[in-house]
């Protein structure tokens, strides 16, 4: 009895003793892209769906995701921290700026959250500059925190869908090129190239199905003053404005993945376990396939790796920044540009002791902002600071800025002319102050908002 075979298509290509060796980019190439592709797929929606695809560097991304399988089987086949899913993923662990609340008192390091949103100051554009002596440019930030609603365990709004369609390519190109090599008579390369859809596929939908929410104090105590304060940097100054539960969750807050399976999370452990014995099948088998099978091989992973790559460029910290606004329902912020130190710091304190925002009775000190800014210790930084605060207590027609002759006993020359060129710092700062009052005032109001959003 004769048994009938599927004929199979002769390539040319494949009569040659030529070989690609492929075996060299089975697991290696294009970890570092693949491990970027793999932390957005909790930032947009249906991310975790489209996984299926024969994607590059399965080594690396097993021996990074591994890590997050807590026994002591899974610590000794794949070693390193022991760290939380957001930070394994990328989405917690920037230390963030210093933060002190002008009202509450608050004197404390902040997080990923404050990080992120420092960093969406940097690209905000200054509406006005004060002008005065240039030393450094420095600037500071207004952002009015009210309108947002983020509490404790609130999910984390996703990004669009429509750039991870895009993986719509990879899937089609890793199945056409497994089709052709079945239809060619090579089952290696076409089981090899199953093997990496399927360990990719598989572990990105297991990693995918963690959910982002934010993290932060449960309830703000009952009857605490305003949380009016400043994120302190090197060069720029972002003063948050707003309720105690406004401001937590960028001061105290963080992003949690809630994932299934903790602390050990076996299931994690499992998908890494995948994806090393489809780089080790590769790794030994691919050699083995047909030319023609091993240029379908390439092919597919040069069509998952180009995909991966461009994921990688889109930058999931502006990914997290959009996430972070999006929450707050995108706050407005204002920025003004100064010209040195102490115009920063007086200018500041004018911004937080605004009447209209400062609790009657407060424990605001003026002197301690200024010297949270400027806390030098001399005589001249000391004389300065006691007469600014002298002039910011009183009326704003009664503010002059200015120094009598009655305020410089025992100076010298040289003191009392940095002295006259601090004061006119302070002076310019007022003035500048003065020239955008409505827009520091104001750029909570609807207009405002409108403006940011554009």
């Amino acid at each position: 009895m004769n048994i009938m075979t599927a004929p199979a298509f002769i390539v040319s290509i494949n009569q040659s003793h030529f070989n690609l060796n492929t075996s060299n980019v089975a697991g290696f190439f294009g970890g570092d892209e693949a491990i970027a592709a793999m932390t957005t797929v909790h930032l947009y929606r249906g991310r975790r769906w489209l996984g299926w695809y024969n994607s590059p560097g399965s080594y690396t991304v097993a021996k990074k995701f591994g890590q997050l399988a807590k026994s002591r089987f899974w610590d000794g086949l794949f070693p390193g921290p022991n760290l939380t899913p957001a930070e394994v993923f990328g989405l917690d662990g920037k230390p963030g700026p210093r933060y002190w609340g002008v009202f509450s008192g608050t004197d404390m390091t902040t997080g990923h959250l404050a990080y992120l949103m420092v960093q969406k100051t940097k690209d905000v554009q200054a509406e006005a500059e004060v002008k005065g002596r240039e030393t450094t440019p420095l600037s500071v930030t207004i952002v009015d925190l009210g309108d947002g609603d983020l509490k404790h365990l609130d999910q984390a709004p996703m990004m669009s869908i429509h750039h991870a369609l895009l993986a719509a390519i990879p899937i089609t190109i890793s199945l056409a090129t497994c089709t052709i090599s079945a239809v060619t008579g090579d089952w290696l390369a076409f089981a090899l190239i199953m093997i990496g859809v399927i360990s990719s596929g598989i572990s990105c939908l297991v990693m995918g199905s963690a959910q982002l929410e934010f993290a932060s104090v449960k309830e703000a105590a009952k009857g605490v003053p305003p949380a009016d304060g400043v994120l302190l940097m090197r060069t720029d100054v972002v003063i948050l404005r707003g309720a105690e539960k406004d401001i937590d969750p960028i001061t105290k807050g963080k992003f949690v993945l809630k994932m299934n399976g903790g602390p050990e999370f076996r299931r994690i452990g499992l998908c890494s376990l995948l994806l090393l014995a489809q780089f080790l099948l590769q790794l030994l088998l691919i050699p083995q396939a047909t030319t023609f099978g091993q240029i379908m091989f390439i092919s597919s992973l040069a069509a998952s790796w180009a995909y991966n790559s461009f994921l990688s460029s889109l930058e999931q910290e502006k990914i997290q920044i959009n996430i972070l606004l999006k929450a707050l329902r995108h706050p407005p912020m204002l920025k003004i540009a100064l010209k040195n130190r102490a115009s920063q710091a007086v200018f500041s304190c004018l911004v937080l002791s605004d009447n209209v925002r400062r609790p009657s009775n407060s424990d605001f000190k003026p002197k301690e902002v200024l010297q949270c800014f400027v806390p030098n210790e001399t005589r001249v930084w000391n004389t300065w600071r006691d007469k600014v605060v002298e002039e910011l207590e009183k009326n704003e027609e009664d503010r002059l800025f200015d120094l009598s002759s009655s305020d410089l006993p025992g100076f010298t020359d040289h003191e009392k002319q940095l002295l006259k060129s601090l004061f006119q710092d302070a002076c310019n700062a007022y003035r500048g102050y003065q020239s955008h009052i409505h827009k520091i005032k104001f750029i909570s109001s609807p207009s405002s908002n409108e403006k940011q959003l554009c």
